[in-house]
């Protein structure tokens, strides 16, 4: 249906302004004004049911948005960070990521595809040609303006259509909280975890190779041997977390080498055992010169003296390994008397 086929008295009044004035060129403007071209109608200007169908088109989207909002909250909540789909094309995919995304991008685009939809086909379409005016606004200008900003309010009819006002108000609204859900991502405060690892009193030392609990006789004069505490197990969901404060390097020296008599008491017949992470950036170390008795940590070459309570000899590391106390139980196994008396790791120290 065109404005053509519609009666003249049901067509919308017009916005005050001439269309298709074409000036005449002269001296002092040799430019001609060609003017606007006529205005035509849409049908939801004319059809108060076309209007309300469009109506009804934003209202769905900016609903769309909403539902897809919550939809980003509850996929960030239910959805375990290590499930992964199969998407085709692209293949397996992490579950969390592509609900994230998709109902991220779902709800930033049907805002924006109501607010476009709402303007095309409710709000004016009239073009209006205003003159240039000097920099410096006028009383008249001001008053203008504000007639403007009123008219344009009218014209877009956010007091008459209730249902676009507030399902776009919903939408506004909702879609602010999935940024507020990525604030979970700060918490919760690490409290006391920082300072304390799986080592305790009585649990085994197990060999990080064989996955048996280690026995004195085991560890042989100049030799290295990584350990972890009993009870843990690659496939668990922490593992990559515990491991990373509680890793043990156990190194066996002669008892008349070892230099500071705290490493001495902690430690058997020889057998020390002490943190595999660096106390530079976290690197673990796993050089040992036998001669020496140093390690050296292949990332920034910061070195420890093992017969000295690992001192920092070398390097950028600003503190000694923290050293593990340990002892064997009533079978010859190697067991922990405690856990480290002090944080493992870098960054903690100047932090706590």
């Amino acid at each position: 249906m065109s404005s053509q086929d519609i009666p003249e008295e049901n067509l919308p009044a017009e916005q005050g302004h001439a269309h298709g004035v074409v000036d005449v060129a002269d001296e002092q403007n040799p430019f001609a004004d060609p003017g606007l071209p006529p205005h035509e109608h849409r049908i939801q200007d004319i059809d108060e049911r076309a209007a309300k169908r469009s109506e009804r088109t934003v209202a769905f989207l900016f609903t769309l948005s909403m539902l897809a909002t919550v939809g980003f909250i509850v996929s960030y909540v239910a959805i375990p960070s290590d499930k992964s789909i199969f998407v085709f094309p692209i293949g397996h995919v992490s579950a969390l990521n592509f609900a994230l995304g998709l109902t991220l991008g779902t709800a930033l685009f049907t805002i924006g595809a109501g607010a476009v939809h709402w303007a095309r086909t409710l709000m004016s379409d009239v073009e209006v040609a205003d003159e240039r005016h000097p920099i410096e606004a006028s009383p008249e200008v001001r008053a203008k303006v504000h007639a403007d900003f009123k008219a344009g309010a009218k014209e877009s009819a956010l007091g008459r259509r209730k249902l676009i006002r507030n399902t776009m108000f919903g939408a506004l609204a909702l879609f602010p909280l999935s940024g507020v859900m990525l604030l979970r991502d700060l918490g919760p405060l690490p409290g006391t975890s920082l300072r304390h690892t799986l080592w305790s009193k009585g649990k085994l030392l197990v060999n990080m190779n064989t996955n048996e609990p280690l026995r004195a006789s085991d560890v042989a004069v100049g030799s290295l041997t990584f350990a972890k505490p009993e009870g843990l197990e690659e496939h668990d969901e922490e593992f990559q977390n515990e491991i990373a404060k509680a890793a043990l390097m156990i190194v066996r020296l002669q008892p008349d080498n070892i230099k500071d008599k705290r490493e001495l008491e902690w430690s058997h017949e020889g057998i020390v055992a002490f943190s595999k992470i660096c106390t530079h950036v976290g690197c673990p170390i796993s050089l040992y010169e036998q001669q020496t008795h140093h390690v050296l940590c292949p990332c920034h070459q910061s070195t420890f003296d093992l017969s000295d309570g690992a001192r920092v000899i070398f390097g950028p590391a600003g503190h000694a390994l923290p050293q593990l106390r340990i002892g064997v139980n009533d079978e010859g196994y190697l067991e922990a008397l405690g856990d480290f008396e002090e944080p493992v790791g870098p960054a903690f120290w100047e932090r706590g």
